[in-house]
């Protein structure tokens, strides 16, 4: 979520006016981090943006860095009336994505169109010119079902991204043949897994893995819905689909291994601006993760999942601190156990945990 107050902290911030019920100047959202955390430094450079981060993604050197990017990227002042919330990053800013070697953003999600249709057409214009790929959105609805297609050693790795009601994306928002919008999901069905099967099918081939992104749910809470689980399977049983990313909650939620596939219903927020709002704090959402998942290209099955805990102070992932390591693997091992998912600290004690599944 790098629009609205994290925008603000970057060297090209958009016009700062927004439209809430809370408040009407993204500034003041440095303002309440700074009165929680202390000074930011401004102008927060594009790759210190991802402070601690940076270095183990460059560490970990994946093959693709995947995210889901909640927010416009666009200086349009056709905000979306009726919606209690609006993010934007001015484009210029956007640089902060190439600085982390992003390689996909998934964009069916609530806040892709906070600043209207120019919003939508300014945010993909200015992706595209930075050479990242996209899905999830689009100009119409063909090509808003267009699936990222990435090139890796070998093979490929094909990127779905779905919204789903669930998550706040208005039903308007939904592209159609001669409107622009998100990939917006019907239903979480049997017909919707058959739909998406035959799309699947049109585009994988051997050696490719697939992965759909899905922008579903509440943001707090760790119960995963009957609705989700059974959908996240489908679309591994019957759909071609290798590894569920889900995203919405503001905090990390439990994990699910089926039938060798990962599932994430909930990855949490690994950049946002809320340090300084009260409230829910017993889900901690200053904790968040770095999802490092090895997976097997003959089958797409995972191999491993190494998580790395970090702490957002200041606008910024830290290193968190072995109490802060050890608190949240202990949610996510309660959350994993009903998922047949356990999470223990990697054994070369360095902070980062590992899942383990049956």
């Amino acid at each position: 979520m790098t629009g609205r107050g994290i925008d603000q902290v970057l060297p090209h911030p958009a016009p700062p006016g927004i439209h809430e019920d809370y408040l009407k100047d993204a500034r003041d959202y440095i303002r309440l981090a700074e009165e929680r955390n202390g000074p930011i430094r401004t102008p927060l450079g594009f790759s210190d943006l991802w402070g601690d981060a940076l270095v183990e993604m460059e560490r970990a050197a994946p093959d693709v860095r995947i995210i889901n990017l909640e927010t416009s990227v666009t200086t349009s002042e056709a905000w979306w009336p009726g919606k209690g919330i609006h993010y934007r990053m001015h484009p210029e800013n956007a640089a902060c994505l190439t600085a982390a070697r992003i390689d996909c953003c998934a964009l069916a999600n609530n806040h892709v169109l906070d600043w209207g249709y120019p919003g939508l057409l300014e945010t993909l214009a200015t992706l595209r010119h930075l050479g990242i790929a996209t899905s999830g959105l689009g100009e119409n609805q063909e090509r808003a079902r267009r699936p990222a297609i990435l090139d890796v050693t070998g093979g490929r790795v094909i990127v779905f991204s779905f919204g789903d009601g669930s998550s706040g994306i208005p039903r308007v928002w939904g592209a159609t043949e001669d409107r622009p919008g998100v990939d917006l999901l019907p239903a979480l069905s049997a017909t919707t897994v058959r739909q998406l099967r035959e799309r699947v099918a049109a585009v994988k081939r051997t050696g490719d893995i697939v992965v759909a992104s899905i922008h579903w749910g509440g943001n707090w809470g760790y119960a995963v819905p009957d609705a989700q689980r059974a959908f996240a399977r489908a679309l591994i049983d019957e759909a071609g689909v290798d590894i569920i990313h889900g995203h919405s909650s503001h905090h990390p939620r439990g994990i699910e291994v089926h039938r060798g596939h990962l599932i994430l219903y909930g990855c949490g927020d690994f950049l946002n601006d809320y340090e300084g709002i009260s409230g829910h704090t017993a889900f901690r959402p200053d904790l968040t993760l770095l999802y490092l998942a090895s997976i097997a290209p003959a089958t797409g099955e995972l191999a491993s999942l190494r998580m790395l805990p970090m702490q957002l102070r200041q606008f910024r992932p830290h290193h968190a601190s072995r109490q802060d390591a050890e608190w949240l693997c202990g949610v996510l091992d309660q959350q994993g156990r009903d998922l047949g998912t356990r999470t223990r600290p990697a054994p070369e004690d360095n902070g980062a945990l590992i899942l383990q599944w049956t």
